[in-house]
């Protein structure tokens, strides 16, 4: 027995469906050219710089264009948060992550880590600008930004820890406490290269590293 179905009826027309894959496809796009200007105005301007008005005026979009992508300036702030996540994994975490397990990641992750900040220093880096937005102000936005910078702290743990595994660390080496001093580093060259401009400010945060590596490195055997 065949299934069933009229194979004399008249094809039903796609263009319907076709016509609705071109609409989201196209609010896909306009989406995504938002989000990048967005993200330009909140790495110069900070988060709290982002406004519905102003990033249609840049966009040159109607408010109620760029409000109907997002609802509302606090989801458009959220949005640039995951934005700037998910180019700071591309950047930073995916490419440093296929390196030797061990030192040899931990190293390509900071190494990859202050060539972004380098990049970053004529515009900001939202992690840093957004931390300090945002340390008192309780809300989803909070929330979102802390929810990034934690998971990233927590693939550097991992990669502390796969060293410790690998017996490239000490076996008492501290995870949390070793991610402190990195990230002190992080925090030390964004102040000293873009806030004060000394020049050499990133030679001193891989030499930096390697001062904290060697702290906890397993020494040499004869």
């Amino acid at each position: 027995m065949h299934p069933v179905s009229d194979t004399t009826d008249t094809p039903v027309s796609t263009r319907p469906a076709r016509d609705v894959s071109k609409t989201l496809q196209k609010g896909q796009q306009t989406r995504a050219t938002i989000l990048e200007a967005a993200l330009g105005l909140a790495s110069s301007m900070g988060l709290e710089g982002l406004s519905i008005g102003a990033l249609a005026e840049v966009t040159q979009m109607s408010k109620s264009g760029v409000f109907a992508h997002f609802g509302s300036r606090e989801e458009l702030q959220i949005s640039v948060i995951r934005e700037y996540h998910a180019k700071f994994e591309e950047e930073v975490f995916f490419p440093a992550v296929r390196e030797a397990r061990g030192l040899p990641r931990l190293r390509a992750l900071f190494e990859r880590w202050i060539k972004r900040v380098s990049v970053e220093l004529d515009s900001g880096c939202i992690y840093i600008s957004g931390a300090v937005e945002f340390d008192d102000r309780p809300g989803p936005v909070r929330d979102a930004l802390a929810t990034m910078v934690l998971a990233w702290h927590t693939a550097l743990q991992k990669a502390i820890r796969i060293a410790v595994d690998e017996g490239q660390l000490r076996e008492d080496t501290d995870p949390l406490q070793m991610l402190f001093e990195i990230h002190g580093l992080i925090l030390a060259l964004h102040h000293d290269a873009r806030f004060l401009r000394i020049p050499g400010a990133l030679d001193r945060a891989r030499t930096g590293f390697e001062r904290v590596v060697s702290h906890y490195a397993v020494a040499a055997r004869g």
